[in-house]
């Protein structure tokens, strides 16, 4: 055998390797290009969709996921909802920590920052407005409060708001700031944030007495209502951290109940995320048919909510290999549609639920349909995921199939107006340095282009090497079919040893 090799390989001239090697680069580097070409248009690759399809099945494969169903979208959400943005509206975040007592303990013991400079500034044009008007002038305390939410330095702010307590000790905003970046713990807060509701109850009830009809009072009464139900419901979101979840609940309620015209600070996710951790699955339910209307914002707490119960229904005895083979059951099919809806809306969520991208402490502003907002819901919601058995098994099965049924490219949309555009500038602007920022429509490189761009790139090379140094490259692919062959020619010994020398002859002659 190797004296045949020998011969074989000796006919061979190099002019043979560097068209083998030529040949080789030209067909794979056009593979390349057709993957390159197919995945820019259904952002999919197409050997391994062929493979799946069609090749897998006939060898008696199992899908690692069931078959997504196609389903249509809600006519009047879809004419509602699909409209062009001209910018990227940045939320106040309704679950936003505490700057002294969450944000600043992450600072003393990672020594990293977990606000950026622009999340603050927004915050501080937010308590301007909030918690400020024309008629501060009226009240020395609140011409001091004025300044203060405009100070940049914490430790000028707090001083700022001592001052003003000791000008009037009924000043409601002065609280607010002690309890957000002065307390340390969140009972600390908590009884700050009593104090500013006694004061602000107070203060509340003689601007509606008095209320004559003149622009100056309708801005004191609505600041007044602002300070009001600010500390309403940080008082709520402080039981809900201090473990008194059933107050939490109550109180957000009557806030709600009390102010109706104030759904803009979305306080029902406040109220949504504390009857998870209730488990009180009906009142959700109601929560999301108030608010998961088609006239209504949408945002990843309420599409993610709604997915969440949807699979519950089915998660905890849900299986990719059985759904494959008998199909989607009804109430299966409303769960992936759901989980699609919700991935639709924003995609960055289940990298963060599935634990595939670590999580940072939430921003206190969020981008709607951003990394941001994708952050700030795994923060809270991931326990509540967690808590439902299977709940994360059929979103890693599914989740994934909402991209092939998105229209690529994404100027179009599915179920929601398309993808913005603008998020990953925003998301940069609010979350801090050191997270790796998710990034869509940017789609991770399917395997097979990745295999084919190597191969052409490793065929060219080879190519190159065999037209610069012919014999070399002969020499080299002598020695590497004679190490390739080298079992077979101990096979084939081994055999010659114990065959009869007739027989063996006779099978050399062949």
């Amino acid at each position: 055998m190797d004296y045949l090799l020998t011969v074989f390989l000796s006919t061979l001239t190099p002019k043979f390797y560097v068209a083998l090697t030529g040949t080789s680069s030209l067909i794979s580097g056009l593979i390349f290009i057709f993957e390159w070409w197919y995945f820019q248009k259904y952002g999919t690759s197409f050997i391994e969709q062929v493979s799946v399809s069609h090749l897998r099945p006939l060898i008696g494969g199992v899908e690692n996921s069931p078959p997504v169903p196609g389903f249509s979208a809600n006519n009047g959400e879809n004419e509602t909802n699909r409209q062009s943005l001209s910018e990227c509206k940045v939320w106040r975040n309704p679950l936003n920590l505490f700057r002294g007592a969450e944000y600043s303990r992450y600072t003393w013991v990672t020594g990293k920052e977990p606000l950026t400079y622009y999340d603050m500034n927004l915050s501080a044009q937010d308590h301007q407005t909030f918690f400020t008007c024309d008629t501060d002038s009226l009240r020395p305390s609140d011409t001091v409060m004025q300044k203060a939410w405009r100070e940049r330095n914490p430790q000028a702010r707090i001083k700022a708001a001592y001052q003003a307590l000791e000008l009037d000790n009924d000043c409601a905003t002065a609280y607010v700031l002690l309890a957000e970046e002065e307390a340390t713990t969140i009972i600390d807060a908590e009884k700050y944030f009593k104090q500013a509701l006694k004061a602000g109850e107070t203060v509340y009830r003689k601007s509606q007495h008095c209320h004559p009809q003149n622009s100056q009072h309708e801005a004191h009464l609505r600041r007044d209502t602002n300070v009001l139900v600010y500390v309403k419901r940080r008082l709520a979101m402080c039981a809900r951290k201090l473990g008194r979840i059933k107050e939490a609940v109550k109180m957000m309620r009557d806030l709600m109940k009390e102010f109706p015209l104030l759904s803009m600070l979305n306080i029902h996710e406040n109220l949504l995320e504390a009857l998870l951790e209730l488990q009180a699955y009906a009142d959700v339910q109601a929560v999301l048919a108030k608010y998961d209307d088609i006239s209504l914002p949408k945002s990843a707490a309420i599409c993610y909510t709604a997915a969440l119960l949807k699979a519950r229904a089915v998660s905890d005895r849900f299986s990719p290999e059985t759904a494959s083979r008998r199909g989607l059951s009804t109430a299966e099919i409303n769960a992936v549609e759901a989980i699609h809806r919700a991935v639709e809306f924003n995609p960055h969520v289940p990298k963060y639920l599935l634990e595939m991208k670590s999580l940072i402490l939430p921003p206190e502003h969020i981008l709607k349909r951003g990394d941001s907002e994708a952050v700030a819901y795994a923060f809270f919601h991931l326990q509540h995921w967690k808590r439902i058995e299977g709940a994360l098994n059929l979103l890693h099965c599914t989740w994934e199939g909402t991209f092939r049924m998105i229209p690529y490219p994404l100027e179009k949309g599915h179920l929601f107006y398309p993808y913005p555009s603008c998020t990953e500038t925003a998301d940069r602007e609010l979350l801090p340095t050191f997270h790796d920022v998710s990034v869509y429509p940017q789609k991770e490189l399917p395997f097979f282009i990745h295999f084919t761009a190597g191969l052409c790139s490793f065929s060219a090379m080879l190519a190159v090497l065999t037209h610069q140094f012919p014999e070399l490259m002969v020499i080299f692919t002598k020695a590497f079919f004679g190490m390739l062959l080298s079992p077979f020619n101990f096979i084939m010994e081994k055999i010659k040893h114990f065959m009869p020398s007739s027989l063996w002859h006779q099978l050399t002659q062949i």
